[in-house]
């Protein structure tokens, strides 16, 4: 018996039956009862991290975020604020006197700072910044706070009536940010005795991420400032600046690509350890490594060169001997570390989960975000290789939830490259039955993974009696360069090969019907799935969410412009290879339904529009879904059930109906 067969067959004899937990299947409507929890913060002291948790408010039918506490135990868990409004990047003071957070409570201009004694009373306002503040942190004496703000100024309105929007940018459309404003982002320091906001960069480019030096003399900071236009330029570079007003920046790094944050110093000063995106021009096939080089300036080295894997969120220990850091892998993200000497990466905390983010405190025991298969993210305490659960937000109305059956699986295409992924069972699988199956398509692909987390979309339809299956094709995260590049310059048959590969092995392994296969994603996942029902009529429904078949119309529509330099007049028929499935929508024969964010600027709704209706001309079935004031992601608690209900409304119309109709005649 071969490796894989065995796997399967060990697995059936585990899964559950049906009923035998008593609990009950996942709800569309569950959707409003997941919290979100992340950006953990842990006193320097180390006894509390503050936290926030976003939640639906269905009232009012939009999300709310609180900042929590929990003692270092996690036994002690309460809310500090509570308001319509949202509060986000909790922080806090050297002294920890005071937690501070953003918020546009109480009719705020944007954004602005608050402060909150952390052992009780009312948050104060400390900031009245025209537009708000986009990221702040304290200099290590607490006197001062840098701030990120934008120097765009809006002309006031004539009787209500919107502005004209005036654009001059190349780089001029932004999702979910909408229209790009003339303006840039820059920092200033705020003196928080005083109340007072000097200036302290600026100019025609936008500065990013910045971090005080341990001394909080100077910060370093992320800045694009090239010759020419820095919109045409992906060459982001590190920069230091004294922290004082009218002090000139000085640029540390001189990579042509981009380097970029999180930046960390080194406890004694005197190194910066910072991220260096290597690869292609297209961002989605660029793969971060960790640099390190002497805040003064001088050669960088890149520590993780030899490792083929991404890495992000780096950290220092506490003796300045190494470095931690989260690595991307298959199927899963981890906490390792490495000697600042360079060397091998190593293993902290591996398991199949999802770690989200990371920060390192003064004892070198470690802040957390985590998810798992069964379970949203959460905070955790790494002490150690040790993890510890501090928070437990999602515990209640999990308690009473039966979901799927999680596991990896491997198959090849056509030609025989060898693709990872995950399926999801029923609760109620049986050995031996064929189940209708839907194979749902990741988005990116690099910027992303179908990975060892909890998934609403996944776990609604197993609960709905089909297998998923999610497979990282060709370009997705998680396996390497080679992996992640592959597609570069491409058309899309690689992916269309590792894809359908995953069907043909869920039908050979008898789990799935071939008479049931639906097909499904949102952005690049819509953009594949159209491609794959142009040229496989083996699926019974399609659905296609924030797509684009026609390559060719999206030109200059979209976001990502400044990565097109090489228009259409440049070679027309690589934009006709990209734009296969519009062109050649009469070989569509799969009903398929189309839906999208009318806001949508990273893939705008006319991509939807046009294969709409391209297929009702065509006589296929096909609806149009469109979600107002909504961008690339669907925010709106009440649209995303919505969306989660015509998805398993449209499967079961074509991909189960059919087969109950086949078996009563």
């Amino acid at each position: 018996m071969h490796s894989h067969w065995r796997a399967i067959a060990l697995l059936t004899l585990a899964l559950p039956l049906a009923g035998q937990s008593g609990r009950r299947a996942l709800r569309s409507d569950d959707i409003y009862r997941i919290r979100d929890v992340h950006d953990p913060a842990r006193s320097p002291d180390g006894k509390w991290v503050a936290y926030v948790v976003s939640s639906v408010d269905t009232t009012r039918d939009r999300n709310s975020s609180d900042i929590w506490l929990t003692d270092w135990s996690g036994a002690h868990e309460r809310q500090i604020t509570s308001t319509p409004e949202s509060e986000s990047s909790p922080r806090w003071s050297p002294d920890e006197k005071w937690l501070s957070f953003l918020s546009s409570r109480q009719g705020c201009d944007g954004p602005q700072l608050w402060l909150v004694d952390p052992r009780g009373g009312q948050p104060e306002r400390v900031s009245k910044v025209p537009g708000g503040i986009n990221d702040y942190q304290w200099s290590p004496d607490g006197k001062r706070i840098v701030f990120v703000v934008s120097d765009s100024e809006t002309p006031p309105s004539r009787s209500g009536t919107k502005s004209p929007v005036v654009i001059d940018r190349y780089h001029f459309k932004s999702d979910p940010g909408g229209y790009v404003a003339n303006g840039h982002d820059h920092l200033a320091l705020f003196d928080l005795a005083a109340r007072r906001l000097d200036p302290l960069t600026s100019g025609n480019f936008d500065d990013a991420d910045p971090q005080w030096s341990p001394d909080g003399t100077r910060i370093a900071f992320v800045s694009k400032r090239v010759a020419g236009d820095p919109d045409r330029s992906p060459n982001d570079d590190i920069f230091v600046i004294d922290a004082k007003p009218g002090a000139e920046p000085r640029r540390l790094t001189t990579y042509a690509g981009e380097d970029d944050g999180r930046i960390a110093w080194s406890p004694d000063g005197s190194r910066i350890v910072y991220l260096v995106g290597i690869g292609v021009k297209d961002y989605s096939l660029r793969m971060w490594k960790l640099a390190m080089m002497p805040s003064s300036g001088g050669a960088s080295t890149i520590l993780t060169s030899a490792l083929d894997r991404q890495v992000i969120e780096p950290a220092w220990s506490r003796d300045g001997s190494s470095i931690y850091m989260l690595e991307e892998d298959d199927r899963s993200q981890y906490v390792a570390k490495i000697s600042a000497a360079g060397g091998a990466t190593q293993r902290v905390a591996a398991d199949k989960r999802m770690v989200t983010s990371l920060a390192i405190g003064s004892d070198d025991a470690a802040t957390l975000t985590l998810a798992s298969d069964s379970a949203p993210p959460e905070i955790y305490a790494l002490e150690g290789s040790s993890l510890r659960r501090l928070t437990h937000q999602n515990d209640e109305w999990l308690r009473d939830i039966q979901l799927g059956i999680t596991e990896e699986f491997s198959s090849r295409g056509k030609d025989g490259y060898g693709s990872h992924g995950l399926i999801v069972r029923p609760a109620s699988y049986v050995a031996g039955e064929k189940y209708p199956t839907l194979l749902r398509i990741h988005g990116g692909p690099g910027c992303c993974q179908d990975s060892h987390a909890f998934n609403m979309e996944r776990e609604l339809f197993a609960a709905n009696g089909y297998v998923v299956l999610a497979l990282n094709y060709r370009g997705s995260r998680g396996r390497g360069a080679r992996h992640q590049r592959a597609i570069a310059g491409g058309t899309k048959s690689l992916e269309l090969s590792d894809l359908l590969g995953a069907v043909d092995y869920a039908v050979k392994m008898g789990i799935s019907d071939p008479a049931r296969l639906g097909i499904g994603g949102w952005s690049n996942g819509a953009i594949l799935t159209d491609e794959i029902i142009a040229h496989d009529h083996r699926f019974k429904a399609a659905i296609a969410g924030a797509g684009s078949a026609n390559a060719l119309a999206s030109y200059g529509t979209d976001q990502y412009t400044p990565e097109s330099s090489d228009g259409p007049w440049s070679g027309l028929q690589k934009w006709m290879d990209q734009s296969y499935a519009f062109y050649h929508a009469n070989r569509i024969t799969t009903p398929t339904l189309f839906l999208s964010g009318d806001k949508d600027f990273n893939v705008p709704i006319a991509g939807s529009e046009q294969m709409y209706t391209a297929l009702r001309a065509l006589g296929v079935p096909t609806e149009l879904v469109i979600y107002p004031d909504q961008h690339h992601s669907i925010s709106t608690p009440s649209y995303k059930k919505d969306r989660l209900d015509r998805y398993v409304t449209w499967y079961d119309r074509y991909v189960k109906a059919p087969a109950r109709a086949a078996a009563i005649r």
